[in-house]
């Protein structure tokens, strides 16, 4: 997380004192106790130096002690604050009430875990008369979203870091209109976090809340209605029975095995063989390095060995809290293919936009849906949009930007089919304003089932998009970089690059085009050269375009140390070379990474597989 300025010695000492004072988890206060005894200046800095940033993402850190770390402490701190920001903003709080979720992480030497972070949050809660809709068992981070517009409370928190290392945790809060917060909230937030330190007095006593009738359990309800309102995204159900097509699904050792099963009974199709090693919840996350499914093959070594043992040709993959979804198909060479997020994000748009089309009574209504993206995502749903006759849009990086936006058009009365982004997140279903892997898991495999009826497979189909639409050739990836100042200097040298204030005019042999740089609000393209999309100065994010219609954009990552880079080439409809354009992205690639990350002189560790 951001560091907000260290503190001198003195500083730190004092803050660790005030924390023994308040903290009441025996295992963060031993271990606070014990780094006072010691007195290392360098340890203390690390646990007390700054706090965890309150951002648009809410909190993301590892578990452990300290005012830097996710813990008892900071999860009451953080919802004391949250509990005055809403009591501000809501004058119907004590009628409406709050949703809180939790995944399945812990963490044995702090005492940390999700549940337990959950049930001191809806505490705080509680003790100020506000209701709670707590759920008793783990759940999937849409169900979140879901139940605050399906109870109409006026916010919700997911406890999760998603698909993060094992050691971490986060705090993700909804505001009341389903969506994920955006600014101004996060720093009134951040305010009322820093004015309500001191935990109330009966913050640390969560066991009053099972007795108290502000306490509700919205599990039950919410695993008959959700899965009631995804249906209407079931059109082939006559398919979906019959088909031969069979599936393996891996949660990952995180929440989604029991969800999507029942996603795939509510669609009757019959439930997708479970990989054995991690349908579980672990919070040690045993049989992958990263439990992110978006890392590539490694993710998948078993699902692929399930998948051959079992005569499956198609892998759905879930992240940790089963908001994302990868998905890979065995190909007539034998050999897998894992679908990028832009490839499937092409596949689920044209599907959804197929079957809004097939049930639509009146073709007029075309002009009233929506389909959005991200502005680093493949601009394929741009194509299909203006072929067929609908309105597409982009935003920001983020389900944050997409769910606010896709409400906006909703309460205008507007359609707003599908949105996605290429780190495979997809909302195939309106009653879910964020990115939901258990929907877009069972909506793939009704799109799998639809075209086997056809032989055809979704790598086939994917061509056939790309023949209609015109080709979008994607590559994007990421460098590892520990040093803030390294970053900065790195974007510094870009718009600095032939002297102060000039961007690089090329590339290696390839001429630049276009910039906007959405950190600054420059945009070449507008005539008053101010961007559209709004600006950010906390993060950093240029895009370039090219002579040849190739577009990169560069940015830094909100929760993780990583510079990522996203590249598109398109080309119209007709021109089918595509191995051409891959050489020609390759190429671009390849140039942006010599002559603007330069990874050598600023010691940038690559992604590896």
């Amino acid at each position: 997380m951001a560091a907000r300025g260290s503190a001198g010695d003195g500083a730190l000492r004092r803050a660790a004192e005030q924390w023994l004072l308040w903290d009441k988890n025996p295992k963060t206060y031993a271990i606070v106790k014990q780094l006072l005894a010691e007195g290392n200046a360098g340890e203390l800095q690390k646990y007390f130096g700054s706090r965890m940033e309150f951002g648009t993402a809410g909190l993301r850190a590892a578990m452990g002690a300290g005012i830097s770390h996710m813990n008892d402490l900071t999860i009451i701190q953080t919802t004391q604050g949250f509990c005055r920001y809403l009591e501000k903003n809501f004058t119907d709080l004590k009628k409406r009430g709050v949703v809180i979720g939790f995944d399945a992480r812990a963490h044995l030497s702090s005492g940390g875990s999700s549940k337990r972070f959950a049930r001191l949050a809806a505490n705080t809660f509680i003790s100020q008369g506000v209701p709670v809709y707590l759920f008793s068992d783990i759940i999937p981070t849409p169900f979140v979203p879901y139940t605050v517009t399906h109870l109409k409370l006026c916010a919700g928190i997911m406890v999760t870091a998603s698909h993060n290392p094992k050691q971490d945790n986060g705090y993700k809060v909804y505001w009341e209109n389903g969506a994920q917060i955006i600014s101004p909230h996060d720093k009134g937030i951040s305010q009322a976090i820093e004015e309500n330190q001191e935990p109330w007095p009966q913050a640390w006593d969560d066991k009053l809340i099972d007795s108290s009738p502000l306490l509700h359990d919205p599990y039950a309800m919410v695993n008959k209605d959700y899965f009631k309102d995804i249906q209407k995204q079931c059109f082939y159900r006559n398919i979906n029975k019959e088909t031969n097509l069979k599936f393996v699904h891996t949660s990952v050792h995180g929440v989604g095995h029991k969800f999507v099963q029942l996603a795939f009974k509510a669609f009757d199709l019959s439930p997708p063989f479970a990989v054995p090693e991690q349908k579980d919840p672990d919070p040690d996350f045993p049989t992958v390095k990263y439990p992110n499914p978006e890392e590539g093959k490694g993710v998948l070594t078993l699902s692929f060995a399930l998948a051959e043992k079992d005569g499956a040709r198609i892998i759905l993959a879930n992240d940790p809290d089963a908001d994302r979804l990868a998905v890979a198909e065995k190909q007539e060479s034998g050999e897998w293919k894992v679908f990028s997020g832009n490839e499937l994000g092409a596949l689920l748009g044209w599907w959804i936009f197929t079957c809004w089309k097939n049930n639509s009574r009146d073709t007029r209504a075309i002009k009233d849906v929506y389909m959005l993206s991200s502005t680093v995502s493949s601009k394929i749903l741009r194509a299909i949009a203006l072929k067929e006759g609908f309105h597409f849009e982009e935003t920001l990086t983020g389900f944050k930007w997409m769910g606010n936006r896709a409400k906006q058009l909703m309460d205008q009365g507007k359609a707003v089919l599908f949105a996605f982004e290429e780190a495979i997140g997809y909302m195939c279903c309106p009653a879910v304003l964020d990115k939901d892997g258990v929907s877009a898991a069972v909506i793939t495999a009704e799109m799998a089932s639809f075209l086997a009826t056809r032989n055809l497979s979704l790598s086939q189909q994917l061509k056939a998009v790309y023949d209609e639409y015109g080709f979008h050739i994607t590559k994007a990836s990421y460098f590892i970089c520990h040093d803030p100042k390294v970053i900065q200097q790195l974007f510094d040298n870009l718009r600095n690059f032939d002297g102060k204030n000039t961007y690089p005019k090329s590339c290696g042999r390839f001429k630049v085009s276009g910039i906007r740089d959405l950190t600054t609000g420059y945009d070449s393209s507008q005539p008053d050269q101010k961007a559209i999309l709004p600006t950010s100065k906390s993060s950093q994010m240029i895009t370039f375009t090219f002579a040849n219609g190739g577009v990169a954009t560069m940015r830094t990552s909100g929760t993780e140390p990583k510079i990522k880079y996203y590249s598109e080439l398109c080309a119209p409809p007709g021109n089918s070379d595509v191995e051409q354009l891959k050489k020609e992205l390759d190429e671009l690639v390849n140039a942006l990474e010599k002559h603007f990350f330069q990874p050598e002189k600023n010691k940038l560790q690559r992604k590896t597989e």
